[in-house]
C-alpha cells in the first residue's frame, strides 16, 4: 500500500491494494477488523496493480493510474465495474506515476515517468479528458529538476499549487538520496520551468522523500521520509 486518500466531504477513506488489484473504501471512523463499504475489483475494472490513486469528492470520482493510462470510476462504484472513462494513448504522454485532482480549476494532474529512467514530468489535463487526449500543459526538462519522483504528488486547488516529492538519485546501496526535496509549481506553468520553491533540499534535511500533504488551516506542508522513518512539517504560507 503506497497511497491513501481521505474524503472529508463524505468522511470516507479510500486505499489502493496492489496485490489484490482493488480499490477499497472504508468509513472515516473505521477501526479494527472492519469490512470496506465498497470494493472495486475484477477484470472489467482493468485494475491490475494499483499503487497510487486520486480522489475527487466534489465530482464524486476515483482516479487510478495504471502504467500508461488513467482509469476513472464513479466514487460510489463497487464490484466488477468498468471505468466511466479512460485516458490513454500516445498523445497523452502518460507514464507510471501518481494523480491529483483540482476540482476548482477542473484539472487532472499526472506526475510520473516519461518513459526513460529517472526522468519525470508533470502533465496537466482537463479533468474530464479521455481517450488519446493531449495535455493542456507539460512541465518537463532539466531545469525542472524532476528526477525520479518519490511518491504521490498533491495539488492545493485554491491557489493552484502543485507539490511534488522528488527523490533524486540514490547515492548508494543504503538507499540514501541526498538530492531529495519537495518542488512547488503552479497549474499555470508550462515547459522547462524550475520550481517556484523547493522545500527541505536538495542536499537538505531529507534522505529519501516519499509523500507530501498540506494542512491549509495552519499553512503547513507535511512530508514523509522513508529512510529517516519520519514525518516532517514545514510552515510555508506562500503556498496558501
Amino acid at each position: 500500500m503506497h497511497s491513501i486518500e481521505y474524503d472529508e466531504i463524505h468522511d470516507e477513506i479510500a486505499v489502493p491494494i496492489p496485490f489484490g488489484g482493488a480499490i477499497l473504501t472504508f468509513r472515516g471512523g473505521a477501526n479494527g477488523e472492519e469490512p470496506p463499504l465498497r470494493v472495486i475489483q475484477g477484470p472489467l475494472t482493468q485494475i491490475e496493480d494499483p499503487s497510487r490513486m486520486g480522489l475527487d469528492p466534489v465530482n464524486n470520482e476515483i482516479y487510478v493510474p495504471q502504467g500508461r493510462k488513467v482509469l476513472v470510476f464513479d466514487r460510489k462504484a463497487s464490484g466488477n465495474v468498468a471505468p466511466v472513462r479512460i485516458l490513454e494513448g500516445p498523445d497523452t504522454r502518460l507514464g507510471a506515476g501518481s494523480v491529483a485532482i483540482d476540482p476548482i480549476h477542473d484539472l487532472l494532474i499526472v506526475v510520473g515517468g516519461a518513459g526513460q529512467r529517472l526522468r519525470s514530468q508533470i502533465l496537466i489535463f482537463d479533468r474530464k479528458a479521455s481517450g488519446n487526449a493531449k495535455p493542456k500543459a507539460i512541465i518537463s526538462g532539466p531545469n525542472t529538476k524532476l528526477m525520479n519522483t518519490g511518491g504521490p504528488a498533491t495539488v492545493y486547488p485554491p491557489t493552484g499549487k502543485i507539490l511534488v516529492p522528488i527523490r533524486g538519485e540514490v547515492a548508494n546501496q543504503a538507499m540514501f538520496a541526498p538530492d531529495s526535496f519537495v518542488g512547488v509549481w503552479s497549474i499555470d506553468d508550462n515547459g522547462d520551468v524550475p520550481p517556484q520553491w523547493t522545500i527541505g533540499g536538495p542536499k537538505g534535511v531529507f534522505e529519501m522523500v516519499r509523500g507530501v500533504a498540506v494542512n491549509p488551516k495552519h499553512k503547513e506542508v507535511i512530508v514523509t521520509d522513508k529512510r529517516l522513518n519520519a514525518v516532517l512539517t514545514f510552515y510555508v504560507p506562500e503556498i496558501f
